[in-house]
């Protein structure tokens, strides 16, 4: 067998097998895919076993993961003892080694495949987190130990890889700050192997290639992030860039000291299956037009008379609750049963004028107890076209909280400045 020159940053990476996880993310021009490549063949080379590489689609494999392990049986040396076989595609080793290749796009396929040890999810983040957890199932060997390797460019935050092996936010569960494995380059974290790599670490890569990275920085910074730095983030434009997180006892305190000044509204979007039911309590500030999200209601499968028992609340204070126009039953079953709610106007075009008045806020303060708008419309991003043109009434997700809040602000404009400044002379006695 050829000897094999790495990559010094990889040199650790391919001997450690201690961990059953090993994620791998880095940049454009890394070489974690070959580093991987590399490790499974010299694996399977020394131990007998049947390795399962996958892909969210099953086409993809050719011209990149069975085309990259074969270039490496070539230039190892081993064209005639490894046999990469094309109908189906496969790689048979001579001690009875083998791995095979399957792709998400076909899950029955997978049912027939027994006695894997070791998976490799190559551009994991494709692949759905229902899929990952199917392949841990699949990755069972009555005596070998157990391994997962993972590799991926960095994506968005908002993506399974990142909340199952970094932090989930809206959960509240933290695993690893990304931000530590920028810094320390490789960590070892209970069963997981930590490894992150950019371009630098690639000493074959010409110098003309990491230049091209390096200008994305002034056309494309989010692909600069993660094509250059490797690093997670948010992908796209936000569309409420000046949201930001207040404490809960703060925002009280502040909405208390201030009420006279304030207006306050609260809305309502409805849903049961995969949709939700969510109600927030809104003050502004029209003055300052600054917008204060100081509590939530969001649940789903909930019926109309349970969601009823939960909002009680409603019935006693008997505020205006403006709601989806879309649902005039669930209206009328709410005002009926003694909720002040009425319908938000609806017109064509509504999402684009009510995300616009959203937009025009300074400042738009969450309380932290709503952790549910937090995770919405904190990293809440438009879609684009195919043109790569921003939708501006379009987003990354379907965020409930925020059509509560169009409908919340249903009746509010510019003028209520002027109401406020009526309410405030009367108060003070200035004229």
């Amino acid at each position: 067998m050829s000897v094999k020159i790495v990559n010094p940053h990889f040199k650790n990476f391919l001997n450690d097998w201690s961990t059953k996880f090993q994620f791998l993310v880095g940049g454009y021009g890394s070489s974690k895919s070959y580093h991987v490549a590399l490790k499974l063949i010299l694996k399977l080379l020394k131990e007998k076993r049947t390795a399962l590489v996958v892909r969210e689609v099953y086409d993809t494999h050719r011209d990149s993961t069975f085309s990259l392990l074969e270039e490496i049986v070539i230039d190892l040396g081993l064209e005639n003892k490894v046999r990469c076989m094309v109908s189906p595609m496969q790689i048979r080793f001579p001690n009875g080694s083998k791995i095979i290749f399957k792709g998400m796009d076909k899950p029955a396929k997978l049912k027939s495949i027994n006695n894997i040890s070791i998976i490799w999810l190559e551009e994991c983040s494709e692949i759905k987190y229902a899929g990952f957890k199917e392949l841990l199932g699949r990755l069972r060997h009555p005596t070998l130990k157990l391994h997962m390797i993972l590799s991926t460019n960095p994506v968005s935050t908002d993506n399974w890889t990142f909340k199952h092996f970094f932090k989930d936010d809206l959960n509240k569960r933290l695993v690893l700050d990304d931000e530590d494995l920028y810094k320390q380059r490789t960590i070892v974290l209970g069963d997981t192997y930590y490894h992150h790599s950019t371009a630098d670490d690639n000493k074959f890569l010409p110098v003309s290639y990491i230049e091209q990275l390096d200008e994305m920085k002034d056309y494309d910074p989010d692909l600069h992030r993660v094509a250059r730095k490797g690093r997670f983030g948010v992908n796209g434009v936000k569309v409420l860039p000046q949201f930001e997180v207040m404490e809960h006892e703060e925002m009280t305190e502040f909405i208390n000291s201030k009420k006279p000044f304030l207006l306050f509204r609260a809305g309502m979007d409805f849903g049961f299956e995969e949709s939700y039911n969510a109600l927030v309590r809104l003050a502004i500030d029209p003055q300052r037009q600054h917008l204060y999200i100081y509590y939530e209601y969001y649940k789903n499968k909930m019926t109309d008379d349970a969601t009823l028992k939960e909002l009680a609340e409603f019935k006693e204070s008997k505020e205006l609750v403006r709601a989806d126009s879309a649902e005039p039953k669930t209206i009328e079953y709410f005002k009926k049963n003694g909720i002040n709610m009425k319908p938000a106007k609806k017109f064509q075009g509504s999402r684009l004028q009510y995300t616009k008045k959203v937009k025009r806020f300074r400042k738009i303060f969450c309380s932290s107890a709503c952790a549910n708008t937090i995770y919405e419309l904190k990293d809440l991003t438009y879609k684009k076209n195919k043109l790569d043109e921003i939708i501006p009434d379009e987003f990354n997700i379907d965020p409930h909280t925020f059509s509560a809040i169009w409908y919340a602000l249903d009746d509010y404009e510019l003028t209520d400045t002027k109401n406020l400044l009526d309410r405030y002379k009367k108060l003070t006695g200035r004229g």
